[in-house]
């Protein structure tokens, strides 16, 4: 892959590329995973879905408005060198947003199209206020789209996340035993993570044992695991704000001859799969890969998810392994998870993720993809 600029000031440039060739005289973003993704602000955002930051950016300046929860957290925590001007005015955030255009004299002034309406109508209320005729073009998703291309400081990051991932699971196969129920299995894994360099949690964990396995999100229960049953983990670790993800699946005892068909099936999948990834690929045509194998093998109605998604700071970002069409670049990190669930008997799925190469893929995971059987 072509080498990015390092870090936010990299993905400042991107971004104001991406003005210059739209004719945006400035940039406005609420959403935290882009604030993070551009600001480079490490352990600020708190993703409470409360919205409590807003950035202005134009070809020469980067504004960012916050309040006193977090204006010191800013401050101590943006890298050295930053361009970012942030402040706590006085202001409601859209009305701050209408000031900043009139300041910079900024016309066309794109946005998020995610934003929410009151926002957006809050902004546009402000600007009348000013006496400011300007345009709000929608982005269409620019700002995820260029996340999807990893730089080499969000890929060690990354792979970091997902070395405390590994240990969890080679933790987890000297843990797990008859009698625990799946709360206190998953109660174990994410103790460990935490407690072993993670700063939280990429996501809420599943752990399922026996025939909840069949249930591709199940929620972990009071169900006690029991020899003869598979007990599938999918979970990660959050590190520096960036996300791992990984699926295992283990069995309690030695696997029946039933079992072993299923887990092979999917290793087979997972590592075709993976072989014809590359720089360039249709996210669907891998997907598409996946399906075949399974379906030639008599199982095609137990896998209805798709292969695998992005990951950074967000669990499920661009690209995809999907039935839609997308082209996978070089520096993209995705999971590969195909699965096959039998209701009322069980289900496998083994995940990894790593890097989309210009040849190839390479995973950030090292936990082994063969059965794993505790015994018991």
């Amino acid at each position: 892959m072509t080498e990015l600029i390092n870090g936010p000031a990299g993905r400042i440039a991107r971004l104001r590329d991406l003005m210059d060739a739209r004719g945006y005289d400035a940039v406005v973003v609420r959403d935290e995973a882009n604030l993070r993704w551009l600001t480079g602000a490490m352990g600020v955002f708190d993703y409470t879905h409360e919205f409590p930051h807003a950035a202005f950016i134009t070809p020469d300046a980067c504004y960012l408005h916050t309040d006193s929860r977090y204006f010191n957290s800013f401050a101590e925590n943006l890298p050295a060198d930053s361009p970012w001007q942030v402040d706590m005015d006085g202001f409601d955030i859209p009305g701050w947003v209408a000031q900043r255009a009139l300041e910079t004299k900024s016309r066309t002034i794109a946005i998020e199209d995610d934003m929410q309406l009151n926002f957006y109508q809050g902004i546009v209320r402000g600007l009348e206020d000013r006496s400011i005729a300007a345009a709000l073009p929608q982005m269409h998703g620019d700002i995820r789209r260029m996340r999807a291309v990893k730089d080499a400081e969000e890929i060690e990051l990354m792979r970091h996340a997902q070395a405390i991932t590994d240990a969890a699971f080679a933790h987890m196969l000297e843990f797990i035993q008859p009698g625990q129920t799946e709360k206190q299995v998953r109660s174990e894994l994410e103790n460990f993570m935490l407690n072993n360099g993670a700063d939280g949690l990429a996501f809420d964990s599943i752990v399922a044992s026996g025939p909840n396995s069949a249930n591709p999100h199940a929620i972990p229960s009071d169900r006690v695991v029991e020899k003869g049953d598979f007990v599938l983990m999918d979970y990660g670790a959050r590190y520096r704000d960036y996300d791992s993800d990984m699926t295992r699946t283990v069995v309690l005892g030695e696997p029946t001859a039933q079992q072993r068909e299923l887990y092979d099936l999917v290793q087979r999948t997972h590592e075709e799969c993976v072989a014809a990834i590359h720089a360039g690929v249709d996210g669907s045509d891998i997907h598409n890969l996946s399906v075949k194998i399974i379906s030639d093998a008599g199982y095609g109605d137990c896998y209805g998810h798709g292969l695998g998604h992005g990951v950074g700071i967000d669990i499920h970002e661009l690209p995809n392994f999907g039935r839609k069409s997308n082209i996978v670049e070089a520096g993209a990190v995705i999971t590969v998870e195909p699965g096959v669930y039998l209701p009322g008997v069980g289900g496998v799925r083994l995940e990894d993720y790593g890097l989309v190469t210009e040849d190839g893929f390479e995973p950030f995971t090292r936990s082994p993809h063969e059965l794993q059987v505790i015994s018991c």
